[in-house]
């Protein structure tokens, strides 16, 4: 059984180094964090903590430095966001193991904060290399895993370290494990799952786990050409992965098999040129010079109203490129749509419906956002996550 963050905030803290594996893997523009929603998530986590009493060493990776030291991928501009967000002083040190590290967490006084510097500066992080976890857990008394967007990798941060000292799940990763069992084991009903992207060879496995709970499926992206592809549809030039059609056909069995509704496009945004939104046509059947980049109005219509009659509705996943403004109406709708659904649980992952959400303006609006595209996928998809059992 998972040791909470609760069973941790039980015992005397006080004076206690605990290291806490934090996601703050955000996008940064001219030397500044642009989108700092998986900093906000572990607040909570942190200032908890230092209301304890505990002296809180942060540890986080950045982007893929490839186990090298890269400038653009130091953690200042991280340190800097965090520090204005808990109003308070955040220590930093330029490396995450040795003799600077020690001599900053010595010096720790109670209720401090310290950020490490970038982890995966070190390829023994992505290695789960055994000599490096016992180093870093030498440093700490506990070990809180809060990173939930890297649980699904098992590496010396998210890993190794809870091998060798008390490892406690942080009050961010206990919501995101309560919002996604409730989809997978016990959702209010009608539970609708909305999912997009470009290829379906990476969503088929999630897909197939989510069809045994769901009651309604949405897809959408350019994932649906191949489905549509297999049931004799042309889509013109529209992304097809042609070594898939049978495994899309054995999906489409299932679903009948199963008694779900199952909803695709049957209205497309098409363009000639991708790169030329004067283009833009709305079709229901492709020329052949064609290539689909958004759902048309009338599917939008249809999903709309799919959202206005569920009570719970997961979201991974855009309905288009919706980076080109001409191509957004599908994703931006969804996410105004769900923003509305205030008779419904609504949960949004992946970086993309992330990204929309803010964009739209309703992050706020949602009743939980998952910092943990993969992640989530992975555990709706029924894998074990490495970071997550080990804390049993």
């Amino acid at each position: 059984m998972r040791k909470s963050f609760a069973d941790l905030l039980s015992q005397s803290l006080k004076g206690k180094v605990v290291l806490v594996r934090v996601d703050f893997n955000a996008p940064l523009k001219d030397g500044r964090v642009a989108d700092d929603t998986r900093i906000k998530a572990s607040l909570g986590t942190i200032q908890a903590l230092t209301q304890k009493g505990a002296r809180v060493v942060l540890i986080s990776h950045l982007s893929r430095p490839g186990g090298r030291v890269d400038e653009s991928k130091r953690l200042s501009p991280i340190r800097d966001n965090l520090q204005a967000l808990l109003g308070h002083v955040v220590q930093k040190v330029d490396d995450c193991i040795g003799p600077n590290v020690e001599s900053a967490i010595q010096n720790l006084n109670d209720s401090d904060v310290l950020l490490l510097e970038n982890i995966r500066f070190y390829k023994e992080e992505e290695a789960n290399d055994a000599d490096f976890s016992k180093r870093l857990a030498s440093y700490g008394d506990y070990f809180v895993q809060d990173a939930f967007g890297a649980v699904h990798r098992q590496h010396a941060s998210t890993y190794g370290i809870a091998q060798y000292l008390p490892a406690f799940s942080g009050l961010l990763l206990d919501k995101e494990l309560d919002y996604l069992t409730q989809v997978l084991n016990s959702p209010t009903r009608p539970l609708t799952a909305i999912i997009g992207g470009a290829k379906i060879s990476s969503k088929f496995s999630v897909l197939e786990n989510l069809l045994q709970t769901v009651d309604v499926m949405v897809l959408g992206g350019a994932m649906v050409y191949t489905l549509l592809a297999a049931q004799g549809i042309s889509v013109g030039q529209s992304l097809v992965e042609p070594d898939l059609i049978p495994k899309a056909h054995s999906f489409l069995e299932r679903v009948n098999t199963l008694g779900k509704t199952l909803y695709l496009p049957e209205d497309h945004v098409a363009v000639t040129s991708f790169d030329d939104p004067r283009t833009a046509k709305v079709v229901e059947v492709f020329n052949d010079d064609q290539i689909g980049v958004d759902a048309g109005p009338a599917s939008v219509a249809r999903i709309q109203g799919l959202i206005e009659s569920s009570k719970t509705v997961f979201w991974n996943g855009p309905l288009g490129v919706f980076e080109t403004p001409e191509y957004s109406n599908g994703t931006f709708s969804v996410a105004r749509s769900l923003a509305d659904a205030h008779h419904a649980t609504t949960i949004v992952g992946g970086g993309d419906s992330i990204a929309a959400v803010n964009q739209a303006g309703v992050a706020d609006q949602m009743d939980h956002i998952s910092t943990g595209g993969g992640a989530s996928l992975e555990f709706l998809e029924g894998k074990v996550l490495p970071g997550i059992s080990v804390l049993s």
